[in-house]
């Protein structure tokens, strides 16, 4: 992949939304495809539309068990005479006359000469005589051919991520295999003397690494390939060398800490040699100091050293910026109107993502809690929580029985 050249002199803070629409701006997707069988493709991007090859279903089928008929006739008989079944793989063959009615079943060819279909507990039998119990519309209990898609018609549009059910209706139209795009490769590496590997012994000062942990997580939720790089020490040389390999290896480079400006900070200094930033500062907390921008090869993101700010920002930014360059398309956020159980402090200034539990309330209206304490060091506020509280850049304190805008957790933070 290429990316375009971006320089920046000046590095003001962004709202959220022009920052966001900046990084989307300006990356181009341009993944490679392969073609792998459907039942392996769960989680892969579509390479191209999908058009039904044939139409769905391909056959006018029944609904219901019961029997099948053609409506004219009721007006001219009380009771309709059996005269054979058709059943799912094995149709009637035959013709079917005036008076004369077929048991069929669900799934299975409505046989020619029918057109409508009785539930079997709307009649009443008398040996091979049939007598409705119920009124009747021309074409009931009746799938039409091509009811659902007609042939040529457009199924599945490129960049959407294959679910099972995406699966079962591809299996439907008889794809075996289908074409994708190659998933991103996504290097990452967290900076920081205070840093710790699990398994080892902990000193003062010093903290394990969690956010690696949750950034390779999050990204194979996403189906994206992950190298990771582990810890890299506060030393431009190290942080050099690392960027230089992610910078051949991957498409993206997400690094977390060592973008904010304490004096050991190295990774915005050392971006500014190899590459170039877009932007460094976004108004959103958790997660101001956040760093896009470009290696020669690659996109860099530089998350912020906390846990639960480096959560958010890469739900909020570097999730879209990865989805447009694997080819996906991704959806707008749904957010939902709560009333708040709990007074919200809130300074104005920044966009807020709080952390809450959202849930019904005895007036079935639908309510939200804050998780407690905001800091943005506290992942247990991620654990504890189901959903964002979304606080507007203006906002202020909200008081309790308020109306608020939440956000239900995305699948890679559920």
């Amino acid at each position: 992949m290429s990316y375009c050249d971006i320089s920046n002199a000046e590095h003001p803070m962004l709202s959220y939304e022009i920052a966001l629409q900046e990084a989307l701006s300006s990356v181009v997707s341009s993944p490679q495809v392969e073609s792998m069988l459907l039942k392996d493709s769960l989680g892969r991007v579509l390479a191209s539309d999908i058009y039904s090859p044939m139409n769905v279903p391909p056959f006018s089928q029944s609904a219901m068990d019961g029997y099948a008929f053609k409506a004219a006739d009721l007006s001219s008989y009380q009771s309709l005479t059996v005269t054979g079944q058709s059943l799912a793989g094995h149709p009637f063959i035959g013709e079917v006359k005036q008076g004369q009615c077929i048991r069929i079943m669900t799934g299975a060819v409505l046989p020619a000469g029918c057109d409508s279909v009785i539930m079997q507990e709307q009649v009443e039998t008398d040996g091979e005589e049939v007598r409705f119990q119920a009124t009747v519309s021309q074409g009931q209990c009746v799938r039409a051919c091509g009811h659902e898609y007609e042939q040529g018609e457009l199924v599945l549009e490129k960049g959407c991520v294959i679910s099972p059910r995406h699966i079962a209706l591809l299996a439907s139209l008889g794809c075996k295999s289908i074409d994708v795009f190659t998933p991103l490769t996504v290097a990452i590496f967290s900076t920081g003397d205070e840093l710790v590997e699990l398994g080892q012994p902990i000193e003062q000062g010093q903290i394990y690494d969690s956010n690696r942990y949750s950034l390779i997580a999050q990204l194979a939720k996403l189906n994206y390939l992950v190298k990771d790089y582990g810890i890299i020490a506060d030393c431009p040389k190290k942080i050099e060398a690392a960027f230089t390999r992610a910078n051949n290896e991957a498409d993206v480079v997400i690094t977390s800490g060592g973008v904010s400006v304490g004096d050991a900070d190295y990774t915005k200094e050392v971006l500014e040699k190899l590459g170039n930033i877009e932007f460094w500062r976004i108004a959103v907390k958790p997660g101001k100091p956040l760093a896009f921008g470009y290696l020669s090869d690659s996109v860099f993101l530089g998350l912020p050293g906390n846990p639960v700010s480096a959560m958010v920002t890469f739900d909020k930014v570097a999730k879209p910026v990865l989805q447009k360059l694997a080819g996906e398309v991704s959806s707008t956020s749904l957010l939902q109107t709560a009333i708040v159980s709990s007074p919200l402090k809130k300074k104005a200034g920044r966009l807020e993502f709080q952390r809450g539990f959202a849930s019904t309330n005895d007036s079935g209206e639908l309510s939200v809690i804050s998780t407690g304490s905001q800091g943005s060091g506290m992942v247990g506020s991620m654990c504890a929580a189901n959903c964002y509280i979304v606080l507007p850049q203006e906002q202020g304190n909200v008081e309790a029985g308020e109306a608020v805008l939440i956000e239900l957790f995305a699948a890679n933070l559920a």
